[in-house]
C-alpha cells in the first residue's frame, strides 16, 4: 500500500527512520510508473513544441523517482546490507530500462529536435541554451538517432552494464569486509599508533577473540603501512588490499572488468565513436583521447626524473637504516615516513594531536565563512540514517537559508571505502520558487575511542577539505535547472572546487583557526606549520607518477578495442610499464578493485584529477598573490565557478574568474618540479 510507504509520501527531507528495506523496491516501481506518465504527457501533447512545454517540463518530470533513487543509492554506498544490495541488483535493470525508454522515445526526441533546430530563432538565455544543448546531446549520445535494431542492442548493453557495475562494487566491499588479520602478540604491532591498536583491540573484543584484529579500512591500513616496524605485517596488509577481488573465489572481478570494457567499447561503436574514451571525452574539457595522453605524458616526462631520484634515495635510506636490500612495495610508505621524519622532524602522531575532528570541522566552517560568508548551525531535528551522521543548516550573513549539510565521518561494515560528496536534492528554481539543496559528504576517519577523540592525520584533514569543496559547489549553487546545478559540470572540471580547498590546509592563516592541541588547546606552533609546508612536496615526483599511472591504466582500458584482452593482470602490467619502479606482486591487481573507473563515473576520466590540479594550482596562485582570504578573489570564484554550475562552458567560467586560461606550469611549480617563479 503506497500510503504505508514513507518513500511515496511527500517529504522535504529523507525520512530515514521510517524507511525499511522492503519499502525501496515498491517505491521505485511506483515512482517509475509516475515518471513514465509524466514523460508520456510531455511527448504526446498536441501543443507545438516549446522550450517551456518540452525542455522545462522534462527537467522536472519524475521528481519523486529522483528523490527515492538518490536516497536508495546513497544508502547503498554509506549504509548498505544484503537486502539493499539484492534490491539494487533488482531495480538497476528497471532504472536502466526507464532511462533507455526515455532517451529512445521517438515522439519526445522529435519535439526536442524541433526546438534544437530552431534555437537560433528562439530568445533563449545562456542557461536555457545550455540546457537545450545538454538534453539534445544526451539523447543523441544515447542512441536517439539509431535504427530500431541498434537501439535494442544499446538497451541490452546498458542493462548489462548497470548490473555488472553493481556486482563489481559489491565484490570489492565483500572482500574488504572479509579481510581480518588476527594478531595475538602486541609486539607484532610495534610502531603502530596507539589509536589504531585500541580500535583493533576493540574489534577483537567485539568478535570475542583475544588480541587485535586489523582490517583494510583506511584509518587502520594506512597507519600500519606507514608505522609498523614489522615488515611481515606490512607485507600481509599490502597483499591483502592488493588482492581484493582478484582471488580465486566468488568475489573475483576479472571477468567483470573484461565484460565491462568490452560492453563499453561496443556501446561507443554503436554510437559512431571509435572507442569508449572518444565517446566520454567529447563532453569533457580535454575533448579527445590524444589530448589526455599528451597531457599525461607531458607530466610524466617532467616528473619521472624526480621520481627516480626520490626512489633511489628511498632505497638507499632503507638499506642504510635497516639493511633492506630487496626493497618492496610494502616498504615504500614505511621508509617514506621515516625519511620524512628524519628530513623534516615531522611526526605524524604528534601532528594528529592538533587535528581533533570537531576542531577541524569548526575550522573548515570558519575558512568557508571568511571566503564565502556562509554559516553552519547544527540541526538535531532532521532525520539521519545512522547515529554518526551530523546535520547542519547553512545560511549566509544575511540569514538567508542556503542548504542542509549532512556529514558522515566514520567507517563501518555497511560503508564503502574512501570519501565522497553526494546530494539528496539539488538547488533549482521552479514556478518562481527557489529550492535549496541537501548535500552530504561521507568519509572514513578514525572513530573516537575510550582513550582519545577522533584525531585526523594531515592527509585526512586534506580529504575533509577536499570533499567540503565539492559540497560548497553544491551548497552555493545559484541556477534555475537542477541538471545544471552545483557539481553537474564536465567531469574534468568537477574537481576544481574540491582540490582548490585543500590549499588552505597548508596556510598558517587558516591553520591557526582550528589546529589546536586536543588536550592543551595550544595553537599549532609555527615551526610545525613550516614543517608541513616544507614536507608538502616530499616524494612529489613519486606521487605524481603514481597518479599518472592510474590515469594511463584507465585510458589503457578505454582507449582501444579491448576484444583481444584476455588477461587482466598482464594488461595492467603492460599499462604500468613506464611508471612502475618496484617489483610486481603476482597476487595483486589494481583493476579488479578500481572502483573509480568500474563502479564510479571516472571511466576514461581518471586523468581529470591531475587536470583539475592544474586548474587549482593556477587558481590558488591568484589567492596567494592577493591574499588567501582576499574577499574580491573569493567573490569572483564564488560568482564565476561555485554558483554557476554547468550553465556555461568550464573554460569560459574559469577565464571569467582568472582572466586567462590555466597555466600547466603552476602545478609543476607547486609540486617543486619546476623552479618556483613566474
Amino acid at each position: 500500500m503506497s500510503q504505508d510507504n514513507p518513500l511515496l509520501q511527500h517529504f522535504e527531507y529523507p525520512p530515514f527512520s521510517k524507511i525499511k528495506n522492503e519499502h525501496f523496491k515498491p517505491a521505485i516501481e511506483q515512482a517509475l510508473k509516475d515518471a513514465r506518465k509524466d514523460i508520456t504527457t510531455i511527448a504526446e501533447q498536441s501543443a507545438e513544441p516549446t522550450f517551456k512545454n518540452t525542455l522545462e517540463a522534462l527537467e522536472f518530470a519524475g521528481d519523486q523517482l529522483g528523490k527515492v533513487t538518490r536516497i536508495f543509492f546513497n544508502l547503498n554506498s554509506a549504509e548498505t546490507n544484503p537486502e539493499i544490495q539484492k534490491t539494487a541488483q533488482e531495480v538497476s535493470p528497471l532504472l536502466s530500462e526507464f532511462s533507455n525508454d526515455l532517451l529512445l522515445n521517438e515522439k519526445l526526441f522529435a519535439r526536442i529536435k524541433s526546438i534544437y533546430n530552431q534555437k537560433s530563432e528562439l530568445d533563449l538565455n545562456d542557461e536555457q541554451e545550455r540546457l537545450l544543448d545538454k538534453v539534445y546531446k544526451n539523447f543523441t549520445r544515447n542512441g536517439a538517432n539509431l535504427e530500431k535494431e541498434k537501439q535494442a542492442q544499446l538497451r541490452d548493453i546498458d542493462k548489462q552494464l548497470s548490473q555488472l557495475s553493481l556486482q563489481f562494487g559489491e565484490n570489492v566491499l565483500a572482500e574488504t569486509n572479509a579481510f581480518e588479520l588476527h594478531i595475538e602478540d602486541e609486539k607484532e604491532l610495534d610502531g603502530v599508533p596507539e589509536s589504531v591498536k585500541d580500535s583493533a583491540q576493540a574489534l577483537a573484543k567485539e568478535k570475542e577473540v583475544s588480541g587485535y584484529i586489523l582490517t583494510l579500512d583506511f584509518p587502520t591500513y594506512l597507519p600500519v603501512m606507514k608505522f609498523a616496524k614489522n615488515r611481515s605485517l606490512r607485507e600481509k596488509m599490502l597483499k591483502g588490499i592488493g588482492a581484493k577481488a582478484f582471488k580465486d573465489n566468488e568475489y573475483n572481478n576479472t571477468e567483470n572488468v573484461l565484460k565491462i570494457v568490452k560492453l563499453r567499447y561496443e556501446r561507443a561503436q554503436l554510437l559512431g565513436f571509435e572507442t569508449h574514451a572518444d565517446f566520454v571525452l567529447q563532453e569533457r574539457m580535454a575533448k579527445t583521447p590524444e589530448n589526455v595522453m599528451s597531457f599525461l605524458n607531458e607530466i610524466l616526462t617532467k616528473a619521472k626524473p624526480a621520481a627516480i631520484k626520490e626512489f633511489d634515495e628511498l632505497k638507499s635510506f632503507a638499506e642504510k637504516t635497516d639493511q633492506i636490500t630487496d626493497f618492496q612495495k610494502w616498504d615504500q610508505a614505511y621508509y617514506s615516513e621515516k625519511l620524512k621524519q628524519e628530513k623534516f622532524d615531522l611526526n605524524e602522531d604528534e601532528l594528529k594531536e592538533y587535528f581533533e575532528l570537531n576542531n577541524v570541522i569548526d575550522g573548515l566552517f570558519k575558512v568557508a565563512h571568511k571566503l564565502y560568508q556562509v554559516n553552519f548551525k547544527k540541526n538535531k531535528t532532521i532525520d539521519v540514517y545512522h547515529e554518526d551522521v551530523l546535520v547542519f543548516d547553512v545560511t549566509d550573513d544575511n540569514g538567508k537559508f542556503l542548504a542542509t549539510f549532512y556529514a558522515d565521518f566514520h567507517p563501518r561494515a555497511g560503508k564503502r571505502d574512501g570519501a565522497w560528496m553526494t546530494t539528496y536534492k539539488d538547488q533549482y528554481v521552479k514556478d518562481g520558487k527557489e529550492e535549496r539543496p541537501q548535500v552530504s559528504i561521507v568519509c572514513n576517519f578514525t572513530k573516537p575511542s575510550a582513550k582519545q577523540p577522533s584525531l585526523l592525520t594531515f592527509m585526512e584533514v586534506t580529504t575533509l577539505f577536499h570533499e567540503f569543496g565539492h559540497a560548497l559547489h553544491a551548497m552555493l549553487a545559484n541556477t534555475v535547472y537542477p541538471s545544471l546545478s552545483g557539481a553537474s559540470v564536465y567531469w574534468d572540471f568537477v574537481e576544481l572546487p574540491s582540490q582548490l580547498m585543500e590549499n588552505w590546509c597548508y596556510e598558517h592563516e587558516a591553520l591557526e583557526l582550528f589546529a589546536k592541541h586536543y588536550k592543551t588547546e595550544e595553537v599549532i606552533p609555527q615551526e610545525l606549520i613550516e614543517k608541513i609546508r616544507k614536507s608538502s612536496n616530499f616524494m612529489e615526483g613519486l606521487q605524481t607518477i603514481r597518479q599518472v599511472s592510474f590515469g594511463q591504466l584507465d585510458m589503457s582500458w578505454h582507449n582501444l578495442n579491448p576484444s583481444k584482452i584476455t588477461d587482466v593482470k598482464a594488461h595492467e602490467n603492460k599499462a604500468f610499464k613506464e611508471t612502475s619502479l618496484l617489483p610486481d606482486i603476482p597476487t595483486n591487481c589494481m583493476s579488479t578493485a578500481f572502483g573509480h573507473i568500474f563502479q564510479g563515473g571516472y571511466s576514461a576520466g581518471y586523468y581529470s584529477y591531475k587536470w583539475a590540479e592544474v586548474l587549482d594550482a593556477d587558481a590558488f596562485e591568484l589567492f596567494k598573490e592577493k591574499g588567501i582570504f582576499d574577499s574580491e578573489t573569493a567573490q569572483k570564484f564564488k560568482e564565476n565557478v561555485l554558483q554557476q554550475g554547468g550553465t556555461k562552458d568550464p573554460m569560459e567560467l574559469y577565464k571569467n574568474f582568472r582572466g586567462q586560461e590555466p597555466n600547466p606550469d603552476a602545478l609543476l611549480r607547486r609540486a617543486g618540479l619546476l623552479e618556483n617563479k613566474k
